[in-house]
């Protein structure tokens, strides 16, 4: 792999309530490197979005990152800087693309003015120059019309547009790491691949990381080198894009693949994960995917499980690794069967 531009160490973010504290993000590690894109994968509520927020310093009361938990950025733990240290980092060194862009932009400021700003902000640059670059951001992000497009309003622009202005917001200052929040949930399968597709050719232009969240492996099959696959606050599996397709241990990655849609496939054939993630305030002793979990057995409830080394570059939280003929003794997996929907 290439040089770490990214490397999270022990990251514990938690949330403080009256029904007790919740542990979104509970002991993550992993890192990026440079001019990578790595997948961060796994259902609503198991942490993704958190553990990009606290990369960007952005969890704010009653929510806080724990001391120990180290993110450090070409070179430098973002934990221990101050807000003003912070401001130069975000939006220039480290961009976010949210999923739905009609949060993310301003109603009532016209899209140019608002990528204007953002370089107005974070460089010496003229108003002129500053719409100048806006206009020449949404060119590359292949927006029509760039100039004429600069002067409308959000809610004047199609869900597709909107999204490609939120990635020229994001990339307009050349960042080095920008992180993807579900950027194609919002949108048609159509304008999915094609808001991929430019994530792709705009990484290979301006040589920067990416850390893609979604809940979708379909989405990084065909975009990401490296997937991270995170339930109950935790990693549980990671590997090569390739690896984890063919040879995903977890029981977790299993189900989310068989999950999938394929071609062709009516609806009432498709499968599911029974149950649901359990609320970060009551992780579940030993494994947290135990009670959802088809080979499950007495040691999982007991015992919490490490990391185990599966092969070259994958690891796997599951204590299949060191009992694996219960996985082939099992019976035909829940996570198998068909679903009951019609």
């Amino acid at each position: 792999m290439s040089d770490a531009l990214l490397e999270i160490e022990n990251l514990h973010t938690f949330f403080y309530g009256e029904s007790g504290v919740a542990r979104a993000v509970d002991g993550v590690s992993f890192s990026v490197g440079t001019g990578e894109t790595i997948g961060l994968v796994g259902e609503s509520g198991c942490g993704k979005s958190v553990t990009a927020l606290s990369v960007l310093r952005l969890v704010r009361p009653p929510g806080r990152i724990e001391p120990g938990s180290r993110i450090v950025f070409e070179g430098r733990d973002l934990v221990t800087l101050d807000e003003r240290q912070l401001r130069a980092v975000r939006g220039a060194r480290i961009a976010m693309i949210f999923q739905e862009p009609m949060t993310a932009l301003n109603p009532v400021f016209t899209v140019g003015e608002q990528i204007a700003e953002v370089v107005r902000i974070h460089s010496k640059t003229s108003r002129r120059e500053a719409w100048q670059r806006a206009v020449e951001m949404l060119q590359i992000v292949g927006i029509p019309a760039p100039a004429e497009r600069a002067r409308e309003y959000p809610h004047q622009l199609s869900g597709g547009m909107r999204q490609r202005v939120v990635i020229a917001m994001a990339l307009v200052m050349n960042p080095a790491l920008v992180i993807a929040d579900e950027p194609t949930t919002a949108l048609d399968v159509t304008i999915q691949a094609q808001i991929l597709e430019l994530l792709q050719q705009l990484q290979r232009r301006f040589g920067m990381s990416i850390l893609l969240i979604t809940h979708d492996l379909g989405v990084v099959a065909e975009t990401v080198s490296r997937v991270l696959v995170m339930y109950g606050g935790e990693i549980v599996e990671a590997a090569a894009v390739k690896t984890l397709f063919a040879e995903a241990h977890h029981p977790y990655t299993e189900g989310l693949l068989a999950a999938m849609p394929r071609l062709g496939e009516s609806r009432d054939r498709l499968r599911t994960i029974p149950g649901t993630v359990p609320p970060p305030t009551r992780w579940p002793n030993g494994c947290r995917f135990h009670d959802r979990c088809p080979y499950a057995w007495e040691r999982c409830t007991l015992e919490h499980p490490p990391l185990y080394q599966i092969g070259a570059g994958h690891v796997s939280r599951c204590h299949l690794a060191e009992e694996p003929k219960r996985r082939a003794d099992a019976h035909e997996p829940l996570v198998m069967q068909r679903s009951s929907r019609a």
